[in-house]
Protein backbone atom coordinates (compact mmCIF):
# COMPACT_ATOMS: atom_id res chain seq x y z
CA UNK A 1 0.00 0.00 0.00
CA UNK A 2 2.99 2.11 0.88
CA UNK A 3 4.29 1.67 -2.55
CA UNK A 4 1.32 2.68 -4.20
CA UNK A 5 1.00 6.04 -2.14
CA UNK A 6 4.84 7.17 -2.98
CA UNK A 7 3.78 6.49 -6.98
CA UNK A 8 0.25 8.31 -6.62
CA UNK A 9 2.83 11.34 -5.40
CA UNK A 10 4.94 10.90 -8.44
CA UNK A 11 4.27 14.26 -10.77
CA UNK A 12 5.56 14.56 -14.11
CA UNK A 13 7.07 18.39 -14.72
CA UNK A 14 7.02 19.23 -18.59
CA UNK A 15 9.27 21.72 -20.33
CA UNK A 16 9.28 23.28 -23.78
CA UNK A 17 11.80 25.31 -26.21
CA UNK A 18 11.29 26.71 -29.23
CA UNK A 19 13.82 27.71 -31.24
CA UNK A 20 14.70 29.50 -34.48
CA UNK A 21 16.99 27.55 -36.72
CA UNK A 22 19.99 29.29 -36.37
CA UNK A 23 23.39 27.74 -34.59
CA UNK A 24 23.44 30.30 -32.19
CA UNK A 25 20.00 28.77 -30.61
CA UNK A 26 22.04 26.11 -29.00
CA UNK A 27 22.98 28.10 -26.11
CA UNK A 28 19.36 28.21 -24.55
CA UNK A 29 19.06 24.57 -25.25
CA UNK A 30 22.28 24.15 -23.39
CA UNK A 31 21.02 26.42 -20.53
CA UNK A 32 17.83 24.12 -20.73
CA UNK A 33 19.79 21.01 -20.42
CA UNK A 34 21.79 22.90 -17.28
CA UNK A 35 18.09 23.94 -15.43
CA UNK A 36 16.76 20.27 -15.90
CA UNK A 37 19.80 18.58 -14.42
CA UNK A 38 20.71 20.73 -11.74
CA UNK A 39 16.60 20.69 -10.50
CA UNK A 40 16.71 16.70 -11.01
CA UNK A 41 20.34 16.31 -9.39
CA UNK A 42 21.47 14.41 -12.64
CA UNK A 43 24.79 12.53 -12.59
CA UNK A 44 27.82 14.13 -14.50
CA UNK A 45 28.01 11.20 -17.03
CA UNK A 46 23.93 11.27 -17.49
CA UNK A 47 24.60 14.93 -17.52
CA UNK A 48 27.27 14.72 -20.36
CA UNK A 49 25.63 12.08 -22.40
CA UNK A 50 22.39 14.25 -22.71
CA UNK A 51 23.65 17.51 -23.31
CA UNK A 52 25.98 15.33 -26.33
CA UNK A 53 22.99 13.79 -27.96
CA UNK A 54 20.57 16.96 -27.60
CA UNK A 55 23.35 19.19 -29.16
CA UNK A 56 23.82 16.73 -31.65
CA UNK A 57 19.99 16.16 -32.27
CA UNK A 58 19.09 19.73 -32.17
CA UNK A 59 21.96 21.19 -34.41
CA UNK A 60 21.04 18.24 -36.85
CA UNK A 61 17.71 19.47 -36.64
CA UNK A 62 18.69 23.34 -37.32
CA UNK A 63 20.95 22.03 -40.25
CA UNK A 64 19.71 19.40 -41.80
CA UNK A 65 15.75 19.15 -40.67
CA UNK A 66 15.16 23.05 -41.30
CA UNK A 67 18.16 23.90 -43.44
CA UNK A 68 18.76 26.48 -41.24
CA UNK A 69 16.26 28.89 -42.47
CA UNK A 70 14.95 30.97 -39.67
CA UNK A 71 11.49 31.33 -40.32
CA UNK A 72 11.54 27.32 -39.66
CA UNK A 73 11.34 26.20 -35.73
CA UNK A 74 13.12 23.26 -33.71
CA UNK A 75 10.92 22.42 -31.10
CA UNK A 76 12.24 20.98 -28.03
CA UNK A 77 10.37 18.92 -25.14
CA UNK A 78 11.05 17.88 -22.08
CA UNK A 79 9.52 15.75 -19.59
CA UNK A 80 10.68 14.17 -16.20
CA UNK A 81 8.77 11.85 -14.32
CA UNK A 82 10.93 10.75 -11.46
CA UNK A 83 12.79 7.92 -12.70
CA UNK A 84 13.84 9.46 -16.50
CA UNK A 85 13.75 12.55 -18.51
CA UNK A 86 12.69 12.28 -21.70
CA UNK A 87 13.89 14.96 -24.31
CA UNK A 88 11.77 15.64 -27.67
CA UNK A 89 13.45 17.31 -30.99
CA UNK A 90 11.03 17.81 -33.81
CA UNK A 91 11.99 19.97 -36.85
CA UNK A 92 10.05 21.10 -39.43
CA UNK A 93 11.74 19.69 -42.62
CA UNK A 94 10.83 16.23 -44.49
CA UNK A 95 12.75 14.12 -42.43
CA UNK A 96 15.01 11.05 -43.26
CA UNK A 97 15.63 7.39 -43.56
CA UNK A 98 17.34 6.61 -40.24
CA UNK A 99 17.09 3.03 -41.04
CA UNK A 100 19.25 3.16 -43.91
CA UNK A 101 22.28 5.04 -43.00
CA UNK A 102 25.79 4.42 -43.22
CA UNK A 103 27.59 2.50 -40.31
CA UNK A 104 30.03 5.57 -39.22
CA UNK A 105 32.59 2.47 -37.31
CA UNK A 106 33.42 1.31 -40.94
CA UNK A 107 36.73 1.08 -42.28
CA UNK A 108 35.90 3.61 -45.01
CA UNK A 109 34.16 6.04 -43.25
CA UNK A 110 36.65 6.41 -39.92
CA UNK A 111 37.92 9.71 -41.35
CA UNK A 112 34.62 11.17 -42.59
CA UNK A 113 33.37 14.69 -40.55
CA UNK A 114 29.91 13.78 -40.55
CA UNK A 115 27.62 11.04 -40.41
CA UNK A 116 28.05 9.90 -36.67
CA UNK A 117 24.90 11.49 -34.82
CA UNK A 118 22.28 8.74 -35.29
CA UNK A 119 25.09 6.24 -34.26
CA UNK A 120 25.95 8.85 -30.90
CA UNK A 121 22.39 9.47 -30.16
CA UNK A 122 21.32 4.99 -30.10
CA UNK A 123 24.88 4.42 -27.83
CA UNK A 124 24.79 7.70 -25.32
CA UNK A 125 20.88 7.35 -24.89
CA UNK A 126 19.15 5.07 -22.70
CA UNK A 127 16.24 4.65 -25.40
CA UNK A 128 16.53 6.28 -28.83
CA UNK A 129 13.62 6.90 -30.87
CA UNK A 130 12.40 8.25 -34.19
CA UNK A 131 9.15 9.11 -35.25
CA UNK A 132 8.15 7.38 -39.01
CA UNK A 133 9.38 10.14 -41.18
CA UNK A 134 12.01 10.78 -39.42
CA UNK A 135 11.84 14.39 -38.32
CA UNK A 136 11.20 13.69 -34.73
CA UNK A 137 13.56 11.91 -32.15
CA UNK A 138 12.59 11.24 -28.17
CA UNK A 139 15.77 10.23 -26.47
CA UNK A 140 15.16 8.24 -23.03
CA UNK A 141 17.80 8.74 -20.03
CA UNK A 142 17.15 7.55 -16.28
CA UNK A 143 18.05 9.51 -13.68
Amino acid sequence: MENDMEQANVHTELYTLQLPSKRESITLLEALIEEVADKYQVSEDTFANMMTCLNEAVINAIIHGNKLDPNKTVFVNVEVDGKRIIWTVADEGPGFDYNNLADPTAADRLEELTGRGVFILKHLADQCIFNTSGNQVELHFKI
